[in-house]
């Protein structure tokens, strides 16, 4: 037995070792020449080959959704690859669904171009542009949150619509040997185009974040890219339940803003989840919204207050809160913001209540 685990032992390594040796060979000694990606049917791009097709795509301005920066830790890169793509990699499979993968669906960061391709793209990434910002403004809403002013410099102007949002360029620093991009909802109005507000919590070690909160000084010099995403108000009637934490706020607070400035007249309750009290931000801003949005309500709520909090307002888990004040939510429909565990715990209680799972709208933020 230990003469057979050993044996396995040893070809694992040797093949571990081919594999590497591969990837070696084919990043220094491969040379694909020039190869054409055709996107949409309507583009033609001739590129060199041997590159990711994300940053091939990326040189040619057309910027595809990827908050790891092309490492194939978030999934957000897909594309349907029709020809020349090759076999499915154990890299792509995690984040792939059965049916996207009969679909064709690939992710552009591991997908490398070695012959003439031929994709498919949304149609909305063909106006997703790259813009040089500067930082006009930085302010500590909580501890861990910070509210970033972009001054948009080149182009002057970012036309987005409410809960979208952009990808922030972080350079070469001490946690990373090469640009990265993460992506963070945009909190300010869609009116405001020459400026972007976003607000970004603190994660220790996280790559952008720490950028941001230690590195990031007013007057430097930010890339950006976008607008990304479909989480927008739909045009209905129908009355909207908000419910958010943390930084989720970002998205749901640009909503409002579009809401206040259309002077649109829908029944809106934003439930607000915090731990205690010095996690609460933009109260007084709601409570403003509250007056020139009649039929606008904010409920915030403490799952934990501390002694010193003399908090008279909701407690409890934000899904508790939601329970006590929805009675009937057949006729409504509701936007989502925050960390995977929360939303999950939102969903079932939201159908509980009667609420049609097409109904629900959410933006994970993992």
């Amino acid at each position: 037995m230990t003469e057979l685990l050993i044996a396995v032992g040893v070809m694992c390594a040797i093949n571990t070792g081919l594999a590497i040796l591969l990837v070696i060979a084919d990043a220094l000694i491969a040379d694909y020449g020039e190869c054409t990606v055709t996107v949409n049917d309507r583009k033609k791009l001739t590129v060199t080959g041997g590159r990711p097709l994300l940053n091939v795509l990326k040189d040619q301005q057309i910027f595809i959704p990827s908050a790891c920066g092309g490492r194939g830790s978030c999934g957000l890169c897909k594309v349907t690859v029709l020809e020349g793509a090759g076999p499915l990699l154990p890299t792509e499979t995690p984040w792939l669904t059965p049916e996207e993968q009969k679909a064709n669906v690939r992710l552009s960061c591991q997908v490398k171009v070695k012959r003439d391709l031929r994709i498919q793209i949304p149609e909305e990434l063909f106006s997703v542009r790259q813009y040089r910002t500067q930082v006009v403004g930085l302010a500590d809403l909580t501890y861990d949150i910070k509210e970033v002013r972009l001054k948009l410099i080149e182009p002057p102007a970012l036309t987005f619509t409410a809960g979208q949002y952009i990808q922030i360029e972080v350079p070469p620093y001490e946690l990373t040997a090469e640009p990265i991009y993460r992506a963070y909802s945009v909190s300010s109005a869609p009116s405001e185009t020459g400026e972007i507000e976003l607000e970004i919590r603190y994660v220790p070690n996280g790559i952008c974040t720490t950028y941001v909160h230690k590195h990031l000084k007013v007057g430097d010099t930010v890339t950006i890219n976008g607008p990304y995403g479909s989480f927008g108000l739909h045009p209905t009637e129908r009355e909207i339940i908000c419910i958010a934490g943390g930084s989720g706020m970002a998205p749901i607070k640009s909503l409002l803003l579009e809401m206040e400035r259309t002077g649109n007249p829908r029944t809106c309750r934003y439930f607000f989840g915090a731990k205690a009290k010095r996690d609460l931000f933009m109260v007084d801003r709601m409570r403003e919204l509250e007056k020139s949005l009649p039929n606008f309500r904010f409920i915030p709520a403490l799952s934990a207050p501390e002694p010193g909090d003399a908090w008279e307002g909701e407690t409890g888990l934000i899904t508790e809160v939601v329970a006590r004040h929805v009675q009937s939510a057949a006729e409504a429909e509701a936007y989502l913001c925050g960390s995977p565990l929360m939303i999950d715990a939102c969903i079932p209680v939201l159908r509980a209540k009667g609420l049609p799972e097409a109904n629900i709208f959410y933006d994970k933020f993992s």
